[in-house]
């Protein structure tokens, strides 16, 4: 693997096929190569061995192989129908989550379905994309099949102040230049974290706008061509970027924050972001 490339887990599932198309959609702005994976885990049983267990395997030769023909035609098709692109396809071994955490420190981005079939059974709703999204060196794209069409006109990121939003901000700037189109930056900020110092909510909006745009300056120094709108709130996180997101193509978070955005993907947050948000969700954490 190349750590330019965009790799996409795949397992022949409409669900998967969302998540390719997608991938192909971002590598046509960027020439990435693509790689499509299909991580294929033997179907194992477990056997006494006096008071441990064991685990039994039964190799399915003629499985694997229709698997990698699966994967060979899907590279195939996907390259003649962007020629300008470079597509491969592979078929890895072991358990899904892990495979795909391992091989995310090769490449720039990782893309995912919500739903699978095969080593990706209930992507979103169990704890495979809790745990690669949470886990993966590299950026995390979950595309869901009812937003895959999204046509909004921003890129949408939620920024907090903490280390992992202003990656995911850094991130999200850069994504609205190459799709030219403007950048959203909500901040939602919680009554309970200013009553402390004496509450006023004028005051606290206000200092809550000024944290953010000390956070922006030196990005809208840098990428001076993209139109930047801001959003302070107080309030709900998740229910911010999810009404944010019905005007967007893309919604950046990061994996974990503070304030309005604690525990993001390990909480509630981030969940109610990956299932509800009308877009594409990227997550993004440090390398």
């Amino acid at each position: 693997m190349g750590d330019d490339e965009i790799l996409v887990g795949y397992d022949g599932s409409p669900d998967a096929a969302t998540a390719l198309a997608w991938a192909l959609d971002e590598a046509g702005r960027t020439g990435q190569p693509v790689r499509l994976a299909y991580v294929f885990e033997w179907l194992t049983v477990g056997g006494w061995i006096g008071l441990g267990i064991a685990p039994g395997a039964w190799p399915d030769e003629a499985a694997r192989e229709q698997v990698e023909q699966l994967v060979r035609r899907a590279a195939a098709d996907a390259a003649a129908a962007h020629p300008a692109l470079t597509v491969h396809g592979e078929v890895l071994d072991g358990p899904p989550a892990l495979v795909l955490q391992e091989h995310s420190a090769d490449v720039a981005l990782l893309v995912l379905g919500s739903r699978g079939h095969g080593g990706f059974t209930g992507l979103l709703a169990g704890s495979t994309a809790v745990s690669v999204s949470t886990h993966a060196h590299c950026p995390v794209v979950v595309v869901r099949r009812d937003t895959s069409a999204a046509t909004g006109r921003r890129v949408v990121v939620g920024v907090d102040g903490s280390e992992c939003s202003l990656i995911a901000l850094g991130y999200a700037v850069e994504r609205a230049e190459q799709r030219a189109v403007p950048l959203h930056v909500v901040r939602a900020w919680a009554a309970a974290q200013w009553r402390a110092q004496g509450f006023d909510p004028n005051e606290a909006q206000a200092a809550e706008q000024t944290n953010l745009e000390e956070s922006l300056r030196q990005w809208r120094e840098s990428f001076p061509n993209v139109p930047v709108t801001t959003e302070v709130i107080p309030g709900n996180a998740a229910s911010a970027l999810v009404e944010a997101s019905r005007d967007a193509q893309l919604v950046v978070v990061g994996t974990r924050g503070r304030g309005g955005l604690r525990g993001a993907l390990l909480g509630s947050v981030s969940q109610q972001v990956l299932h509800h948000a009308h877009c594409p969700v990227a997550v993004v954490r440090e390398r």
